[in-house]
């Protein structure tokens, strides 16, 4: 590989992406709001991720493009926020769609984020990437960033969107709450239990993007460990890990004025949804940590 370009790089998604590159021979751009010192391989580059200018230039002869752009879901849907999550993921997205587009050396291959959360509070229902999407604001954002991506077509370009699930890294990201929880004695079941956790480790998330960048696959594939869990395993697991015996139950309406007080949406962790990958299985991708119980106990 001779560059990659990630658009949004320094997050935590970014991040875990940027150290499987680092101090190697790949050239990796980060397209940032605020950039940092370069450091061995990594540059950083300024945008402001909806309007062309002098860093489209970046992104000649690079290998791979990758779009991590969005602002956090992690906050309370008021119209304004609402407006700028939608905002965020598809300015980001087809900005850089023309500027690939503008290209003369147009990469190999233009990864774009995207989320699970398409399909909703979905229930028991198995999803893959040939599955009915769901209704309601955060599947309706992820349509609307899903059509911002197809929308442009470059030939000679293979697309690739990941409907991510929850990326589970060490010491932070969507984890790090949740072992809190545990820590505290608080790290029951919330709400029912029985919502879907879609999930990830962050290293087969990482060998994920390697994977697609050298491999010839198109079109839309669920970054998600074949083996999703229900909410009231997914806590169980982080005790067992912790080492921690018991976990009082977080009701459902505990968990909504929590969210209120700590200003965000409770149906984050209230709603789920079972998401599988067929693509990844008839690829036969080999994930690293397939099972719940395996990955806590390496990233706890």
């Amino acid at each position: 590989m001779r560059k990659i370009v990630i658009a949004g790089g320094t997050g935590a998604l970014g991040s875990a992406i940027v150290a499987r590159y680092y101090n190697t021979e790949t050239e990796i751009i980060i397209l940032s709001r605020r950039t940092q010192p370069n450091d061995k391989n990594i540059r950083y580059v300024a945008w402001d991720a909806k309007n062309l200018g002098p860093w489209t230039q970046e992104l000649e002869e690079s290998t791979a493009i990758i779009n991590l752009v969005g602002k956090s879901v992690n906050c309370r849907y008021t119209e304004e926020n609402k407006k700028e999550i939608i905002r965020s993921r598809v300015d980001s997205t087809l900005v850089i769609g023309q500027a690939i587009q503008g290209l003369a050396h147009k990469p190999a291959v233009w990864i774009n984020a995207g989320s699970a959360a398409i399909f909703g509070n979905s229930g028991e229902e198995i999803k893959d990437e040939g599955s009915v999407t769901g209704d309601g604001f955060s599947p309706e954002v992820c349509k609307q960033w899903e059509q911002a991506f197809f929308k442009i077509s470059i030939s000679g370009v293979r697309q690739v969107f990941l409907r991510i699930g929850l990326v589970l890294q060490s010491g932070k990201g969507v984890l790090k709450p949740f072992a809190n929880l545990a820590k505290t004695g608080f790290g029951g079941k919330i709400g029912s239990g029985e919502q879907y956790m879609t999930w990830i480790h962050e290293e087969d998330f990482v060998a994920l993007i390697d994977w697609v960048i050298r491999n010839e696959v198109n079109g839309i594939i669920h970054a998600a460990s074949p083996f999703p869990v229900k909410n009231k395993e997914f806590i169980r697991e982080i005790r067992k890990a912790l080492k921690v015996p018991i976990g009082l139950p977080n009701p459902a309406f505990l968990t909504r004025f929590g969210a209120l007080f700590i200003g965000t949406e409770a149906e984050l962790v209230l709603s789920g949804r079972r998401v599988v990958s067929k693509i990844l299985a008839e690829k036969q991708f080999f994930f690293k940590f397939p099972q719940i119980q395996q990955a806590l106990r390496q990233l706890l």
